[in-house]
């Protein structure tokens, strides 16, 4: 049994959370809550598999909530949120905080016929996720467990890395927008190789599309969705990230997108760019496989490292979910198992100039 806790001041919309999840027989709420404050103390006194959480609550926000119960007593928490651009907002930071995933509020037309079904499948994968004590816990000196021993990975042969990186691809999924964050504030402002990003965003295309001015607005960087057909050369000294439902990869010195079958289920996919960045640039690039669930990018970080790229997995103390790093790991696929902060750092003590001109 997948026990429960719900989050949200609104009567109308706690009914319409229990009688969906009561369809599912392995679902059972245990406890409901109507504002951050009593949210937290729940927690603690109920130790939920999962909590469904709104941002927008009295009191105590969820985001300021999400805070407390990943410093805590961490639960894998499911924000249940509206599209509503503020609230889309405090979404990404609670994703940052540690919650691992969000899912729209009903919209009120056709869309909200599977409404219920896909809740209930979303706090079924929720609840899998064995989430860590977010580092911003560790702010006040409390301590932390120390990380298990890292795969063995295989060595496949490696081409001598260049001097200069013509581009930087980046992939994540889950606790993908933390540890995004925590990369791109340790590069320079003045970083110049175009950084191509593929986030996994599960939501619907709403929340998708103000990732970009979410993450722009955490770093202090240039941060934009790909357009098809730029020249990559366009993309120096920004973020270029991958748009909802749509693959991107690097094709003939420009950018493309597509529409082309889902790889790994994911569709943009990590293992996509990956490899199109291996084949187009060999060993004058750097792939970083970040924190998520599954196993998208793994391969195509192999395909990276074994053209000559630079290549990086996060380590699994600072991961959210350790699934994909983990595989690429186990592939042999990472030449540096890193935390987000000192890939970041890593990147630029390659770089003759650090990366900057």
């Amino acid at each position: 049994m997948i026990r429960v806790l719900l989050v949200e001041d609104s009567a109308t919309m706690r009914h319409h959370l229990r009688e969906s999840l009561a369809a599912d027989p392995e679902l059972q709420v245990v406890g409901e809550a109507t504002d951050g404050a009593d949210a937290v103390a729940a927690v603690a006194r109920l130790r939920p598999d999962v909590v469904t959480m709104d941002m927008m609550l009295p009191t105590m926000s969820g985001l300021v909530a999400t805070e407390h119960i990943m410093a805590e007593h961490p639960t894998p928490i499911l924000v249940v949120s509206s599209a509503d651009r503020q609230e889309m907002f405090s979404t990404y930071n609670a994703l940052a905080a540690g919650a691992v995933d969000v899912m729209e509020k009903p919209r009120g037309d056709a869309s909200d016929a599977d409404w219920g079904r896909r809740l209930c499948q979303s706090v079924r994968i929720v609840s899998r996720i064995r989430v860590i004590t977010h580092p911003r816990a560790r702010l006040d000196g409390r301590p932390r467990s120390g990380p298990a021993p890292e795969p063995t990975p295989t060595t496949p042969a490696v081409v001598p890395v260049s001097e200069t990186f013509r581009a930087v691809a980046l992939g994540a999924s889950t606790g993908g927008p933390g540890a995004l964050t925590e990369l791109l504030r340790a590069l320079p402002l003045n970083f110049q190789p175009p950084v191509l990003c593929v986030q996994h965003i599960a939501a619907s295309e709403p929340f998708a599309v103000a990732f970009s001015d979410w993450l722009a607005g955490q770093t202090g960087r240039d941060v934009a969705y790909a357009r098809d057909g730029t020249p990559i050369g366009a993309a120096t000294g920004r973020v270029v990230l991958a748009p909802p439902d749509r693959h991107l990869y690097v094709r003939d010195g420009r950018l493309r997108l597509s529409d082309a079958p889902p790889r790994h289920s994911c569709r943009p996919s990590v293992d996509v760019l990956f490899e199109s960045v291996a084949a187009e640039f060999g060993p004058s690039a750097a792939g970083c496989l970040l924190t998520g669930m599954g196993r998208d990018g793994a391969e195509g970080l192999l395909r990276m490292r074994s053209r000559g790229a630079t290549t990086f997995a996060q380590d699994e103390a600072s991961c959210v979910v350790y699934g994909m790093p983990r595989e690429a790991a186990l592939l042999g696929a990472a030449a540096h198992v890193l935390p987000p902060a000192r890939i970041a750092a890593r990147l630029v003590d390659l770089q003759p100039d650090g990366g900057r001109r």
